[in-house]
């Protein structure tokens, strides 16, 4: 059963640098309709960011800077100490990393999505979520947020007057409070094809999702993530797109 709202599928790509790799970007973008790349500090550099711009640019999705803490070791994934003023400085930095490769390609930046720890810290932490907000509204207004589902950040970022797509994922787990399955733990990441598909078309056409505990909380999804790094994202990914007949972003 396809959901009868339209529904965009994003990815983050760009997240090798150097001669390492990470993920099948080719691959997976057949099957998304948007991609956050990852801007220099988790991951990427500058000449994967500028080859991934091209690749998204290529299969006509919508590209997104996908910022995160300068944690390259850690992929990001750790919490760091940040204050909301370094925050907002961390996020224009990248952001604008991102916009000269789309620029000087002649593409448009269509969004702006956390990465790891901070994306998840800017869920909780109100102060944290309108510094990234703020940022992203002083770079260009028009920049889509994604954010969380019933986040903070979602939250800050319409207080600022953004337009913000509230995020679900396809190949993580949920707590009760809406938030993700931290990856310390072992349910932490889905990565059985039907069980991501299950999940995401519960998201899509009933508005709900299933907790690592068993029970229905209620999600808002106007875009459903893939995880690159998921060793069974593009199956799932490929599963995702036929279901939802994925043509365009909302």
């Amino acid at each position: 059963m396809a959901s009868s709202k339209m529904i965009d599928l994003n990815c983050d790509l760009g997240e090798g640098f150097g001669p390492w790799r990470m993920g099948n970007d080719e691959a997976i973008l057949p099957f998304v309709t948007s991609a956050n790349i990852a801007c220099g500090f988790h991951a990427g550099d500058p000449s994967t960011m500028m080859k991934t711009v091209a690749l998204a640019a290529s299969h006509d999705v919508h590209i997104g800077a996908h910022p995160g803490f300068k944690d390259r070791e850690g992929f990001g994934r750790r919490q760091m100490a940040l204050t909301p003023v370094e925050v907002y400085d961390l996020m224009l930095y990248q952001i604008g990393a991102l916009y000269a490769c789309t620029k000087a390609q002649g593409v448009s930046l269509h969004h702006v999505k956390p990465h790891g720890a901070l994306y998840n810290m800017a869920a909780q932490d109100s102060l944290l979520a309108k510094a990234i907000a703020d940022a992203v509204y002083a770079f260009d207004p028009n920049l889509v947020l994604y954010g969380l589902s019933g986040s903070a950040l979602i939250t800050e970022g319409e207080q600022r007057g953004l337009t913000v797509y509230s995020e679900t994922f396809a190949d993580r787990t949920y707590q009760a409070d809406g938030t993700l399955t931290p990856r310390t733990m072992v349910n932490a990441v889905i990565t059985d094809h039907d069980q991501a598909l299950a999940q995401v078309l519960l998201m899509a056409t009933e508005g709900k999702v299933i907790t690592a505990d068993g029970i229905d909380i209620p999600i808002k999804a106007d875009t459903i993530c893939m995880h690159g790094d998921n060793e069974s994202a593009i199956a799932i990914a490929r599963k995702v797109h036929h279901a939802l007949k994925l043509s365009s972003t909302p």
